[in-house]
């Protein structure tokens, strides 16, 4: 039976997140019932206090470990008790745990182990004379020992090690000791790594060769760089600390007297130390390294993911993709405005073939038949010797064309997948490739999320992060930015539609069939006619959903259902009509708001002053998209290369990638520049994030070029000496 154990969860996240304790008690009562993070977030402020969608996320998580704490509490407790072994100090030892670790080191004397030296020892009838042994009151203990020959133990010298080797076990299980211990090699060990030069790899890590670090600085980046060259065998990787230093601390806790007996327990510590203690202590903190590295390594996917999913959209634009190959040739895709493909083609501008022009006549055509206004090219396998020709193509026209490089990551995999061959089953994989690189300018987060979002490649090590945690934090992403923009009910693809708030898969095909059934949605009660889609679900979903041109104005904002009544009495109060919302007439309703005072209106519509704020800001610009903001993505006319660069130049650049050492930039060269984050600010910053992130546009200087290695180095706080 286990035993159930009950904290206050509510007082506990208040404390943490430094919030209300009633707040922390609705959203724990609101995740409870079933409610998503984004419509918490967004439609009941009044309930959490206004916390945004990332704190919400993060208070979840951490419930989510205080509710699997309680519950191992509860499972060690029941296992204690039913050995028969609970004391009333052991059981406020365990209530009191904070921590995983701290609970399992409490645990550990009583958890059932596999076969040791230790257990053998116990079941030989050994333990009363190791406990004799620890008071090192004794001086004849070896007569003693006598007393415990049995036909299993046949000598004193048997005896007297088996219960050293019980010594040994209860020395390395001492929850207080292993935690000095932990804090002592954390704080003074380091991690050492030695080179195996004769692997394939090898050169890969050759940083790392003869290689110590302590291991309270080693930045995460190069705990994963570790790992993987010790998972390819590569390197040799250990933790050090002066073994004296450790040895003197357990001798300080165990060692009471200066007699044989003291001399058995040193004997026993020693042992104990180098077989047990230290390799198991080695274990814990590689791991726990290993753990906090891929959340920081986790935390920068969903850093860098965010941005670029809200890319700002190219609208009303036909769009070219280029899928850039040699061999095979490069296949391209026109797509209107709408992401419909109007032709595909394939040319072979690059080498072997080199017909540039011939492909100079096929895309001049397909550029004037279809008024084509930008090139998108995507940034893998021939795209420089693509964006080259481009480039060239473009002075010729005689209409205005421009080009971008885009980050064609994951492309192929949506290509290749389920959902490509049922969008497009008469395309093959590469014309599906264009198809994709096309969109993605068009609408980056409608295209992207087709994608499985580990292969989007915006951070480090993807693949050796635990990949149930990597698919569940990137997912949460995915689904904060999707309802967060809004979907347009009527037009948005079942892969789009499923990560709205209160959807999935299944019912996302729903709403597509009913759609391809029915015709366009005409208002968003009507979702409650798709199957499977309950009253649940459309509560959750409804306020996510856009429907442009509908019966009703409010549908096409983040305006919920629920809210549709007091947003009628607000715009009644001030006379307003729908056809001002319609035809943008509201630009003094917030002023009227302020001057009858807010608490007020808000006490008359029957709401919280945070929806009479949330309400305003849509009615005055309904349908708008959040992304409109941001800055857009740098379209291009001509090519820079990397023998134009020169120390000095000032450039404008996109934020293709945030790490934890700098951030990568696209100057409009092949090759992305790296600031290095010692040239991102004057002032001093922990880490990238905190000045850069994905999609940012920011003026850089060149301060290095190697040509051999194709790297640039580029610095942005240089850019800002200058510019005073």
């Amino acid at each position: 039976m286990i035993m159930e154990i009950k904290m206050n969860y509510a007082q506990e996240l208040a404390n943490e997140f430094n919030i209300r304790e009633s707040h922390a008690t609705n959203i724990i009562n609101l995740i409870e019932e079933g409610n998503t993070i984004p419509f918490i977030a967004r439609y009941r402020k009044e309930m959490t206090g206004s916390i945004d969608d990332q704190v919400l996320r993060d208070l979840a998580d951490r419930y989510s470990y205080l509710k699997n704490l309680e519950k191992r509490k509860g499972e060690i407790i029941s296992s204690i008790t039913e050995q028969g072994k609970m004391t009333d100090e052991l059981l406020n030892q365990i209530q009191n745990a904070v921590t995983q670790t701290e609970l399992e080191d409490i645990y550990r004397p009583y958890k059932p182990k596999r076969k040791t030296r230790a257990s053998e020892a116990i079941k030989k009838g050994l333990q009363p004379l190791a406990d004799i042994i620890l008071e090192q009151k004794e001086e004849n203990i070896e007569d003693i020992a006598k007393n415990y020959i049995t036909e299993e133990v046949k000598t004193v010298e048997e005896a007297l090690q088996g219960a050293k080797d019980i010594i040994a076990e209860i020395v390395s299980d001492d929850p207080e000791l292993r935690k000095l211990l932990r804090d002592l090699i954390y704080n003074k060990g380091q991690i050492t790594c030695e080179l195996d030069d004769t692997k394939e790899n090898a050169p890969t890590y050759e940083t790392y060769s003869h290689y110590n670090e302590n291991i309270n600085k080693i930045p995460s980046h190069r705990v994963l760089a570790i790992n993987r060259g010790e998972k390819e065998d590569c390197l040799k990787v250990k933790i050090e600390i002066n073994d004296e230093l450790s040895l003197n601390i357990i001798y300080k806790n165990y060692i009471k007297n200066n007699n044989k007996c003291s001399d058995l327990v040193k004997e026993a510590i020693d042992d104990g130390y180098e077989r047990l203690l230290f390799p198991s202590l080695e274990r814990e903190i590689r791991s726990s390294l290993t753990d906090m590295a891929n959340e920081q390594a986790i935390k920068m996917f969903d850093s860098n993911l965010r941005p670029l999913l809200l890319q700002p959209p190219v609208k009303d634009k036909v769009v070219m993709g280029l899928d850039p190959a040699y061999r095979t040739g490069c296949k391209i895709a026109v797509v209107d405005p709408t992401g419909k493909v109007l032709d595909t083609c394939v040319i072979y501008p690059t080498p072997p073939q080199n017909k540039i022009e011939e492909a100079e006549t096929k895309l001049t055509e397909l550029i004037n038949k279809y008024k084509v206004d930008v090139i998108s090219i995507g940034n893998g396998t021939a795209s420089k010797e693509s964006e080259i020709f481009v480039a060239n193509l473009i002075k010729k026209q005689t209409r205005k064309v421009e080009y971008i490089v885009v980050n064609e990551a994951g492309a192929s995999v949506y290509s290749a997948s389920k959902l490509g061959a049922e969008e497009f089953p008469d395309f093959d994989v590469a014309q599906r490739s264009a198809v994709s690189i096309a969109r993605r300018l068009q609408d980056p987060l409608a295209e992207l999320i087709k994608i499985d979002v580990k292969s989007i490649g915006v951070g480090q090590y993807q693949h050796d992060m635990p990949q149930n945690r990597l698919g569940e934090v990137l997912g949460w992403v995915v689904e904060d930015c999707v309802n967060s923009v809004g979907v347009d009910l009527n037009t948005a693809s079942y892969s789009l539609l499923s990560y709205v708030s209160g959807l999935n898969s299944g019912i996302a095909k729903n709403i597509v069939a009913y759609r391809s059934k029915n015709g366009a949605f005409k208002n968003r009660e009507e979702l409650l006619n798709v199957t499977k889609l309950g009253a649940k679900a459309y509560e959750q979903c409804a306020g996510f959903l856009r429907i442009v041109n509908g019966e009703n104005i409010l549908d096409n904002t983040a305006v919920h259902p629920e809210s549709y009544e007091a947003t009628e009495k607000l715009l009644k109060h001030f006379n307003y009509t729908d056809e001002d919302v319609k035809n943008n007439n509201l630009t003094l309703l917030p002023t009227k708001i302020e001057a009858e005072g807010r608490k007020k209106v808000a006490e008359i519509c029957g709401i919280g002053e945070p929806t009479l704020e949330d309400i305003t800001t849509e009615l005055l610009k309904p349908g708008r998209d959040i992304r409109e903001t941001l800055p857009a993505p740098i379209l291009r006319s001509d090519i820079l290369s990397l023998e134009d660069l020169q120390p000095g130049m000032i450039l404008t650049g996109t934020v293709r990638n945030v790490i934890d050492f700098g951030a990568f930039v696209d100057i409009g060269v092949h090759q992305d520049g790296l600031v290095h984050i010692s040239q991102i600010s004057k002032g001093y910053i922990k880490h990238p994030s905190e000045a850069l992130k994905v999609g940012d546009v920011i003026k850089v200087k060149v301060i290095g070029i190697d040509p051999v290695k194709h790297r640039i180095s580029l610095s942005i706080k240089d850019v800002e000496e200058d510019e005073k």
